[in-house]
Parts: C-alpha cells; structure tokens; sequence
C-alpha cells in the first residue's frame, strides 16, 4: 500500500510568486467519499488516476496510476462530479523539500494553499516566510470537499 503523509497551509504574502514554474491541472473525482476518494488529474500532457484512503491525521493511503491523456479527458468530461478543480501548481524547492502551492480557479478563485509531502507525521522541515496558518486537519481544504463546497460560497475562509 502507498501512503501519503501530507501537511497543508495558507499562504501569507505573495513572495513565493516569484518561485517555481506554474503548470494548469484538471481534476475531478468520481468518487469524493471521504473513506476512499477517486480522482482523475491531468497535467500539462500526463494524466494520473489516484485513490485515496479515508485521512487518519496528516496520513492516509494513496495509489496512483497514469492513464492515457484522452481517456483521462473523456472522464473529466462525463463521468467526473462538477465542478472540476482547475489551479495552477508551482513546486518549490526550499531545504531538503518540495512545496507544491497551488493557485485555484473558477469557483475556489481566491483560495492559495501549499502542500508538503513529508516521511513522517513528525518531520522536521523548514518553513518559508510565505507559509502561513496550518489546515491539515481542516476538511474544507480538501480538494474532493471543494467540489461540493467551493470557496467562493464560503461565508468564513480562513
């Protein structure tokens, strides 16, 4: 089994902009329950199909798959729950780690996180200045929740 052990943060300020190379993904989920999640991406001309295990702290289960590009399309377009989740990803090295930000659009416009993917619940990493108050354990974060609850309609985000 593959595990995922990822921490999620706001970001303050805007100097990680500058950083990274911004590449578009799709996303949509043919399954956003939250005990086993089933999600198709494309990015730039990969396509992935990943399941998702039910969170258990910043850990949970993960396996991914690429799969052909139109074959990816065709799910985004006819199978997938609308809306998809389109953004904008930058990963950025600082230290020994890569920080994936990602800048979301359409309904979540407005909403800007960073993920790191560590080894461990407890790994150390280093913070950059950019990175801001911590929403791991917030479910509204999670991209299968922003499906069904986008940030535009949220009365309090943050």
């Amino acid at each position: 089994m593959g595990v995922e052990i990822e921490r999620k943060f706001l970001l303050s300020g805007d100097a990680w902009r500058g950083l990274g190379t911004p590449s578009l993904l799709r996303q949509g989920y043919l399954s956003a329950d939250p005990a086993r999640v089933v999600r198709v991406r494309i990015q730039g001309e990969s396509a992935f199909l990943t399941i998702k295990g039910k969170s258990q702290g910043a850990k949970r289960g993960e396996w991914e798959y690429p799969i052909p590009l139109p074959e990816a399309a065709e799910l985004l377009d006819t199978l997938c729950q609308p809306p998809l989740i389109e953004k904008y990803r930058r990963c950025i090295r600082i230290g020994a780690h890569v920080w994936e930000v990602d800048e979301f659009l359409g309904a979540n416009a407005g909403l800007v996180v960073a993920e790191i993917e560590l080894a461990s619940e407890d790994e150390a990493f280093e913070k950059p200045d950019w990175i801001g108050v911590e929403v791991t354990h917030d479910a509204r974060y999670f991209n299968s929740n922003l499906i069904r609850h986008p940030y535009s309609f949220w009365k309090d985000p943050a």
